[in-house]
């Protein structure tokens, strides 16, 4: 699902929910939220989606690699990566 299907889909409940938020309104809205969770990450928090779960920033430590075309092994430097650590709920309605 894109951007633009997502914004559509969130619309489309919002109205059948009985809201009255249009497309425009909704990206403006996930846009918004995408701005603030990357705020938050950036500054080590994390960011609970109500209903789907929690992104974390995780530390990856350095490591030695190999590139599987030359075989040649590549030292990768330590980062930092986001996490999706999804609710109880969604793990169990995947595994029906």
């Amino acid at each position: 699902m894109n951007q633009s299907q997502m914004t559509q889909a969130v619309a489309d409940q919002v109205i059948a929910d009985g809201g009255n938020l249009n497309k425009a309104d909704v990206n403006r809205v996930l846009l918004a939220l995408a701005g603030v969770a990357q705020a938050q990450l950036k500054a080590g928090e994390e960011v609970t989606l109500g209903g789907l779960g929690k992104l974390k920033v995780t530390d990856r430590a350095a490591k030695t690699a190999r590139n599987p075309r030359t075989g040649e092994t590549v030292e990768v430097p330590a980062k930092k990566a986001v996490k999706f650590v999804p609710v109880k709920a969604l793990k169990e309605l995947l595994q029906a």
